[in-house]
């Protein structure tokens, strides 16, 4: 009867649970850290403003083009303005959006208006012979 060679152990194969956690997990989420910066500026302006008592409803939306962003917590009750190709759609950030990325609140294509056929009411069966 013939044997298989061993085989290496640098070839051996672990059950997948024992490899830790995906490699999404470990890598983290993407964002752009200039857009990170802005976040947590816009967040530090809010705070003086409350502090002082005026009216902390935010003015201006951050603008951005990077659409692959992950959103995080810190961006929570901030608003971006992301780009979509042609125009800036502006997007209030809630705790449910948390780790969706920010171009899916801004889509880059319209929805296809069909026309309505319109059915006159005395060619209804067909023209008469």
């Amino acid at each position: 009867m013939l044997r298989a060679a061993a085989a290496p152990a640098w070839r051996s194969f672990r059950p997948l649970g024992s490899r830790g956690f995906a490699r999404s997990r470990w890598k983290g989420p993407f964002f752009d850290i200039e857009l990170l910066m802005a976040a947590r500026d816009k967040q530090e302006e809010l705070r003086e403003l409350r502090r002082q008592g005026k009216s902390v409803q935010q003015r201006k939306p951050i603008e951005t083009t990077c659409r692959s962003t992950t959103i995080i917590p810190e961006f929570i009750g901030l608003k971006f303005a992301v780009h979509n190709g042609k125009e800036y759609k502006t997007v209030m950030i809630t705790d449910d959006m948390v780790g969706h990325k920010l171009g899916e609140f801004s889509p880059t294509r319209r929805r296809a208006k069909h026309p309505v056929k319109v059915i006159d009411p005395t060619q209804v069966g067909g023209p008469k012979r």
